[in-house]
């Protein structure tokens, strides 16, 4: 029968003459918990073999990367796992990795608790010649609750920097959102209509936010590997009657009742998700609560360390002023009162789409508004490092803008869209705007007094425009809308921090 053998050097030789770069192989970003060795010989051909393992309490994730060197002498192997109690799934010769968790599972497996305990790793050996022997290796994560959850993808979906597209503020019928059933009613709307709607707009990511509810997370785990052109981010709704926030990246459970154990105050549950590795951003802070929209506006008392970006538009709130950005329910003003305050905390914008046949022309369609992230690769991990670091700007135009980007120089010292600049007082400050896909705009230069210059965009594809400052000594901030001859809001940057302290924000 198979043999499990402890890792050591004569392991690594042997293996490495079938695995290659396995050792190197997709899983949490860190060597394997757990590793099963061994060989599978004729004796095997048509049997089970069980490989036990440990599992310690408190585990939240564990993931599996199987390999074996016998494909050419078409050894066949089969994978299933069972916890102490139960089956946990069966995914045959289909697949060389999965995972599972409580809320998400690839397919074939169980989401659910992880019980502590002995599991088994089951391999099925329905092919195995005469004469053949196999040797096999199981690399096993196992993460404790509370560790950042990495992504759906164990790779970037595409590498290089870029400026990546994306609606950050998504429903689905996991919550309330709605769309036309086959027979034309609405319907709760299936997630897989939500994440075709969104591709096929050309975005390169989408962030599912359900209201409270983690039942999408398995429903993106199964979607992923099908929608390979554009990046699923699980995230959540914090809907409470103090406030709404976004909490992306998070898949695991959490208390949202305030005053319920667990969730004392509003600081406490940001918190414990903000711990649980997600980015938090504060939806519509702007929008009335009431009858109409529960808890919608911002009212909760914030320890602000605890947030790292603000959702400055919103579909919703502009589609109920005729398409208008900026309303009273503008989020802009709540956000540059953050700012001049000393937060560093990053603007972005989310459609609140809750249904994806509504026409892209009209805000609050999915897409609309954009927020366009920096980041070097197309994955979870470097979109939210980019959306931390500010490297963001919202865009209102339809198909959009290729790329927008401040740059700002002084003394040999320099700063891009996001980042922090030193400048004494007297010192000459010049700043660059860049973008690219704009035509007949307006460059407006933003300040914590207001807007304070406009510049004509020169024309051209690939345009270019500078101005200066000189420096006061004092904390400022500066960036940039972009507007068309009437007026009207196209796009908005974020800023450059000038003279900036170690601020209280992230």
């Amino acid at each position: 029968m198979g043999m499990i053998r402890a890792a050591g050097m004569w392991a690594w030789l042997l293996v490495l003459a079938f695995v290659g770069a396995a050792s190197a192989a997709p899983g949490p970003g860190r060597p394997a918990d757990i590793r099963l060795e061994g060989q599978l010989t004729r004796d095997d051909h048509e049997t089970y073999v069980e490989l036990p393992f440990t599992v310690p309490a408190g585990a939240d994730r564990l993931s599996v990367v199987f390999r074996h060197d016998g494909a050419a002498d078409r050894t066949t192997i089969d994978l299933g796992l069972r916890d102490p109690e139960r089956l946990r799934g069966w995914s045959g010769g289909a697949r060389d990795r999965f995972t599972l968790a409580e809320t998400d599972a690839t397919p074939a497996y169980l989401a659910g608790p992880l019980p502590a305990g002995t599991w088994t790793l089951v391999l099925g050996v329905p092919n195995l010649r005469p004469g053949v022997t196999t040797t096999y290796v199981a690399e096993i994560w196992v993460e404790p609750k509370g560790a950042p959850f990495a992504g759906l993808l164990d790779a970037p979906l595409a590498s290089g920097p870029a400026w990546w597209r994306g609606d950050l503020h998504v429903h689905s019928g996991h919550s309330d959102g709605t769309c036309r059933s086959r027979k034309g009613v609405q319907a709760a709307c299936p997630l897989f209509r939500v994440v075709e709607t969104a591709a096929g707009r050309g975005l390169d990511f989408i962030a599912l936010t359900e209201h409270n509810a983690a039942s999408h997370s398995q429903g993106l785990r199964e979607l992923q590997p099908y929608f390979d052109d554009i990046l699923l981010i699980p995230g959540r709704e914090l809907t409470t009657f103090q406030g709404h926030a976004n909490l992306f990246g998070l898949t695991a459970p959490l208390e949202f009742r305030l005053g319920a154990a667990g969730a004392e105050d509003m600081d406490g549950v940001l918190g414990q998700a903000a711990g649980l590795g997600a980015t938090v951003s504060i939806n519509h802070p702007r929008m009335p609560s009431g009858e109409v929209c529960m808890g919608c506006g911002w009212q909760a008392t914030t320890d602000w360390s605890k947030i790292h970006a603000v959702e400055v538009l919103n579909g919703g709130a502009m589609a109920a002023f005729g398409g208008r950005a900026e309303s009273p329910l503008s989020g802009v003003e709540f956000w540059q009162d953050l700012l001049n305050q000393g937060y560093r905390l990053t603007a972005i914008a989310g459609s609140d789409s809750h249904d994806p046949d509504r026409p892209v022309e009209t805000p609050g369609a999915l897409g609309r508004p954009a927020t366009v992230i920096h980041a070097v690769s197309l994955s979870q991990p470097d979109l939210m490092s980019g959306l931390r670091a500010g490297r963001v700007f919202v865009d209102l135009t339809h198909p959009g803008l290729e790329a927008f980007d401040l740059e700002a120089s002084s003394g040999g010292r320099s700063a891009v869209m996001g980042g922090r600049l030193d400048a004494a007082p007297g010192d000459r400050i010049t700043f660059r705007v860049m973008v690219e896909g704009a035509s007949e705009a307006r460059i407006h230069v933003v300040g914590p007094d207001g807007a304070a210059e406009v510049l004509p965009l020169p024309p051209g594809g690939q345009a270019v425009q500078t101005f200066t400052r000189r420096s006061d000594g004092e904390r400022s901030w500066v960036r940039i809308d972009l507007r068309d001859p009437e007026g009207a809001l196209l796009a908005m940057s974020n800023p450059i921090y000038l003279n900036w302290p170690d601020a209280p924000g992230p």
